[in-house]
């Protein structure tokens, strides 16, 4: 889960910097249709259908869904808002997922928890500012994108054990291309990349193609309440990214939002881990 969130925090960052040399719609759609012979290839190889029958179950068309939500959303908040503030605001992704666990799987949530969750939304709002000088409405699509990809994991729980994470690759960046084909079509300006242009593209779609395997294993194999504390990692690597290469310098209520949201999520996950071990 560490390297994933590396990986997606690197590639957010090369993405960030190729919407400078082509529209955003294009890079998403170039490193969806990348990604997509990547796992294909790889699912080939070990003798497995690119397309199986379960692909169009109905947990793995709302996960398409939620997917392309997420990658949508989040890839322009990437674009139009500080890789920092975004980052933050998507840490809030676990708690969603929690909430989700118990109104869509039955899981049992106590009011600690839920108390933990209401301050973490809290923490989302203090990064929002809504009604404040600062508060930019643009920030309010990483909220769309997080539910997105909140989704989307709540799906992947439900995903038919029969596909492979190499399946699952595929599907997952046919969504990507999928929403960066959506971006292109209404924004259109489509340009012949130049080398350094391609070369983030390029550098983009390895990271990516790590991060979105290693998560697809880390929340396949993995224990949820063990695993998921760790993709609070991302707003480190993400944070560092944003002040190193792009200049950017976090305010005290986005940090004070961010600590909130951080502390409520492992607060959260660890009560959730210690009633799986009561039962």
């Amino acid at each position: 889960m560490v390297a994933a969130m590396a990986g997606f925090a690197v590639e957010d960052m090369f993405l960030k910097a190729a919407v400078k040399h082509m529209p955003l719609g294009q890079a998403l759609l170039a490193f969806g249709l990348i990604g997509m012979v990547f796992f294909a290839a790889m699912a080939r190889r070990h003798g497995e259908a690119v397309v199986h029958p379960a692909a169009f179950s109905k947990p793995l068309l709302v996960r398409s869904g939620f997917e392309v939500t997420g990658r949508l959303f989040y890839s322009l908040a990437i674009a139009l808002t500080p890789l920092s503030v975004a980052s933050a605001i998507l840490q809030a992704t676990p708690l969603v997922v929690v909430a989700g666990a118990a109104l869509f799987f039955g899981e049992t949530v106590g009011w600690r928890r839920w108390s933990a969750i209401v301050v973490g939304f809290v923490g989302v709002l203090v990064i929002l500012r809504p009604g404040l000088d600062g508060f930019s409405l643009m920030s309010l699509v990483t909220v769309v994108g997080l539910i997105g990809f909140a989704g989307r994991d709540l799906a992947t729980r439900a995903a038919p054990m029969v596909l492979s994470n190499r399946q699952l690759g595929v599907y997952g960046l046919s969504m990507l291309a999928l929403a960066g084909a959506v971006i292109l079509a209404v924004t259109g300006g489509s340009v012949w990349p130049d080398a350094t242009g391609a070369a983030l593209v390029a550098a983009m779609s390895g990271f990516g193609i790590f991060a979105y395997f290693a998560l697809t294993v880390a929340m396949r194999t993995g224990e949820i309440a063990a695993v998921t504390p760790f993709r609070y990692t991302r707003l480190v690597f993400a944070m560092i990214a944003g002040v190193l290469v792009f200049g950017e310098r976090p305010d005290a209520l986005t940090l004070l939002g961010s600590a909130l949201i951080v502390g409520s999520g492992i607060y959260t996950l660890n009560r959730s881990r210690q009633a799986r071990r009561r039962t």
